[in-house]
């Protein structure tokens, strides 16, 4: 017969978006049972580069971004680890002109968000960080912006859930997803779970999801490269990245370098590599920023896979097709963040059918023929 049960919110994905729901509904007193198809946090969540920033994201992300923020403040308290956080700001280089100026753009943009941006001209990001390359024109830091450990925090926050009392059921992928009529009915290996409450969070597979209801998307998925050094010396006092993309880099306690910029290539629907053209292509661009790092080991490579939508907003929010059911999916390699803050967002819709947090920019029915996407 296998076990058959109900809950309160079923919830479809164990990464930090659908961990952070499920402690987030159980802080409110509301049953959750999460299923995950591999182990919590294993995914994009757990795999990704471990930027906590706020700097450089569309305008229309920063409520989200400033409600992380004060969560990530309180992780020890929160889910009873600090997951490595550290506020060691978030430096975004320009290599030229025209990036200090998009970047002082975005400042402008950006006042009333509380980011505190400081502009650095080439004389002043040279003397505050000497160990730069000559090709960094100036750059723009968030000082409380930082960086954590994805490989802790993701299944921290579905541990905290579970020590809450939600119920998590991992190696439990979803093979069949309805609607009986009067609630939801999701079916997975030995198990079959009723909910009047369905949360989409299943990353980059959400779209099979969304598309059981009629509301498929164009999400594609793509596979960042990563690399980590061996331990070097204290130097990168700062997360890194670079106006109009590029390489991204950061130090962690100790001493590794963690440094993407370049993608990695996909052996089927779960797995991908980081192959020698990736790594080249990483390494150049680090050399480049930091050129202390020409010498440096490389010990290790990986990636992940993860949803990009052609707007690179997330879809946000509930169904427009079926009651109970909200997508939280599509966070285009910078959900980390923000996950926490989608958690608890996500909670508010379940209790109260709406969030103070405003999200109308994420609705999925930007992708319909009927509520065609705003330029």
């Amino acid at each position: 017969m296998g076990d058959r049960t109900t809950t309160d919110v079923a919830i479809i994905g164990g990464g930090i978006v659908g961990a952070s729901a499920a402690f987030a509904l159980r802080r409110l007193g509301i049953a959750v049972t999460l299923l995950e198809r591999d182990v919590c946090g294993a995914k994009a969540s757990g795999v990704n580069f471990g930027g906590v920033r706020r700097q450089g994201r569309p305008l229309s992300q920063l409520p989200l971004a400033q409600r992380a923020h004060g969560i990530w403040s309180r992780l020890q308290a929160l889910i009873g680890i600090d997951g490595e956080y550290v506020q060691s700001g978030h430096l975004k280089l320009a290599r030229s002109d025209a990036d200090l100026a998009s970047l002082e753009a975005y400042r402008a943009q950006t006042l009333d968000f509380g980011l505190e941006l400081q502009l650095l001209s080439r004389a002043d990001i040279h003397a505050r960080y000497p160990w730069l390359g000559d090709g960094v024109a100036g750059g723009s830091l968030c000082p409380a912006d930082g960086q954590a450990n994805p490989r802790l925090v993701s299944p921290a926050f579905a541990s905290a859930a579970h020590r809450l009392g939600a119920r998590i059921v991992e190696h439990a992928p979803v093979d069949c997803v309805e609607h009986d009529g009067d609630r939801f009915v999701l079916r997975a290996p030995g198990l079959e779970l009723k909910a009047p409450v369905l949360i989409n969070c299943a990353g980059a597979w959400a779209n099979a999801v969304a598309a059981q209801f009629g509301e498929e998307v164009p999400m594609v998925s793509a596979n960042p490269g990563m690399l980590v050094t061996e331990p070097l010396a204290p130097l990168l006092n700062v997360n890194i990245g670079v106006e109009g993309g590029g390489v991204y880099a950061r130090q962690v306690r100790r001493g590794n370098f963690v440094i993407g910029g370049a993608r990695a290539q996909a052996l089927d629907g779960e797995r991908s590599r980081v192959g020698p053209a990736a790594v080249a292509a990483i390494v150049q661009q680090a050399v480049e920023i930091v050129p202390r790092l020409r010498q440096a080991w490389i010990i290790r490579t990986w990636s992940g896979t993860e949803g990009f939508l052609p707007d690179r907003l997330p879809v946000l929010g509930p169904s427009a097709t079926t009651a109970g059911l909200f997508h939280a999916f599509g966070f285009a390699g910078a959900g980390f963040q923000i996950g926490p803050a989608v958690g608890e967002v996500l909670a508010d819709l379940v209790r109260d059918g709406r969030s103070t947090t405003p999200i109308d920019a994420f609705s999925i029915s930007r992708f319909s023929a009927a509520h065609p996407k705003e330029t």
